[in-house]
């Protein structure tokens, strides 16, 4: 009987995307210098129930302060209920350790749930354009209405998303309910019609690949990881160039230098796609004028 061929392994050679380690303070550096056009330049952090979404924006607080921070409220129960915990839209401002705010913000949205559950899709779109004012509760039942003292009738360019993040559990891509999924196809669609950059944000890598768990620098060593971006990818129609996997800060309360990197490595292309936008945005009406 001739013996079995060896198993395959679980960890390329080479890995399939490179990562500078060292360069955390280069990025962090080249964010405290941003001038944008436009401020704050808006960014529409968006996704399944549990999928992170908070726990993202504390990390990158997190990260640009360099301590631990609890600025978006978070549950550790959503993934157990499949209930959303944000029920309203908040604007994070991301402070600067010397003091003021970096010239970007996140929008906290409600979590998307199966079916016909949680926020309307009418209600995200409206978010988009700029129509929902800061405290606006979310309701199941209906989207905003234009007489709701939260509607905006006449957003400005400010007012506006510049670029749309859509967090997704690397752990449970393969078993997000269809229903899920098609609110986030419908949701980019529309993004897409307004030329709205697009990027997922991978998270919980960790808990999808024991490899990386052990030693998060073999991130891009990991077939399985590689395999969860590329199911991103073909689920909800994103490059594979704009789908950044990585691990949140969640129970730990010290810095971790190979996780500020992989948040700063997304962060800064988030940034600086949001402002291509906002110059194509201005370039097209100066176009119109002139």
């Amino acid at each position: 009987m001739p013996p079995s061929p060896p198993a395959a392994s679980k960890e390329l050679k080479d890995p399939w995307r490179p990562v500078k380690w060292s360069e955390k303070q280069e990025i962090l550096k080249e964010l405290q210098h941003l001038k944008p056009r436009l401020e704050p330049l808006r960014i529409l952090v968006q996704g399944p129930v549990g999928a992170g979404k908070s726990c993202f924006i504390n990390s990158v607080q997190r990260v640009l302060l360099g301590r631990n921070v609890s600025i978006a409220l978070e549950s550790s129960t959503t993934a157990i209920q499949g209930e959303s915990f944000t029920l309203s839209i908040n604007t994070h401002k991301m402070k600067k350790r010397e003091g003021g705010y970096y010239p970007f913000v996140f929008n906290d949205i409600m979590g998307l749930e199966t079916k016909g559950e949680g926020i309307q899709i009418e209600d995200i779109i409206k978010v988009l354009e700029g129509h929902v004012l800061e405290g606006y509760k979310f309701n199941p039942r209906g989207a905003i209405a234009k007489d709701d003292k939260r509607y905006n009738p006449s957003p400005s360019p400010g007012d506006r998303i510049h670029c749309l993040v859509s967090i997704v559990p690397a752990d449970a891509i393969s078993r997000l309910d269809d229903s899920v999924i098609d609110k986030m196809r419908t949701i980019r669609k529309k993004a897409s019609e307004w030329s709205i950059p697009q990027v997922i944000v991978l998270t919980k890598v960790d808990n999808a690949c024991e490899i990386v768990n052990q030693d998060l620098r073999k991130l891009y060593h990991s077939k399985k990881v590689k395999d969860k971006v590329e199911v991103s990818s073909h689920k909800l129609g994103i490059p594979l160039n704009n789908i950044y996997p990585m691990k949140n800060y969640h129970a730990e309360i010290t810095e971790d230098t190979n996780v500020d990197v992989l948040i700063l490595m997304a962060l800064r292309d988030i940034v600086n796609f949001a402002n291509d936008y906002v110059e194509s945005m201005y370039e097209s009406s100066d176009c119109l004028q002139s």
